[in-house]
């Protein structure tokens, strides 16, 4: 059995994702450490990129972006190592609703052991004591549920609570928001040191 383990870096981003654009679902990729990668278990998710909060399914835009992806990932010793997604509906939290569920299907045709992690809305707020995510990992071309853990997690969902109320959720670009202007960086540079800066502080 497969067991992924979450940065606190690719958690944050995740939640804050989905926490601006609490309306919409939204998804992204999940970005592994290369040594990791390969390995049947213990898989470190250590970065994420968000996608879309628009369209989430298979589209030109799509293969675009993973495309560009996957080269700043080989550029950073990076693989692109699975697929997250949060729900439109508050209460939708199976694989079977998973929006762009083929995305994440593509990503598993080319990594041998790939992650999928879905957004549990429920979760998504100030001080949770649990993480708003379960795991699935890709099986024979199959999806079946793994277990993961969150790096610090205490720490880490402290974090995330003071962030969401600060509203650092408005600093989150995905690729819908590059597509709509060039000059936002969907690798999120700038709120990546921010958020080194502050998981520091807890």
């Amino acid at each position: 059995m497969s067991e992924f383990k979450i940065s606190a870096r690719a958690y944050s981003k995740i939640i804050l994702h989905a926490a601006k654009y609490p309306h919409c679902a939204v998804n992204g990729v999940l970005l592994a450490d290369k040594e990791s990668a390969g390995r049947s278990k213990n898989v470190h998710i250590v970065d994420v990129i968000p996608l879309f909060h628009q369209c989430l399914y298979v589209t030109p835009m799509a293969e675009i972006a993973l495309m560009q992806i996957d080269a700043m990932a080989q550029e950073n010793d990076l693989a692109i190592a699975g697929y997250y997604a949060a729900p439109e509906n508050f209460y939708h939290c199976t694989i079977d609703k998973t929006p762009g569920i083929r995305i994440a299907d593509k990503i598993a045709e080319n990594c041998s052991n790939a992650c999928l992690l879905l957004v549990d809305n429920k979760y998504v707020c100030a001080n949770t004591d649990r993480p708003a995510l379960k795991a699935w990992h890709s099986v024979e071309s199959r999806w079946v549920k793994a277990g993961f853990t969150l790096e610090q997690s205490d720490s880490t969902l402290d974090a995330v609570s003071a962030l969401l109320q600060r509203g650092a959720m408005k600093d989150v670009v995905d690729f819908d928001n590059h597509l709509d202007n060039p000059e936002n960086d969907w690798t999120n540079e700038f709120l990546n040191r921010d958020l080194k800066q502050i998981m520091a502080m807890y």
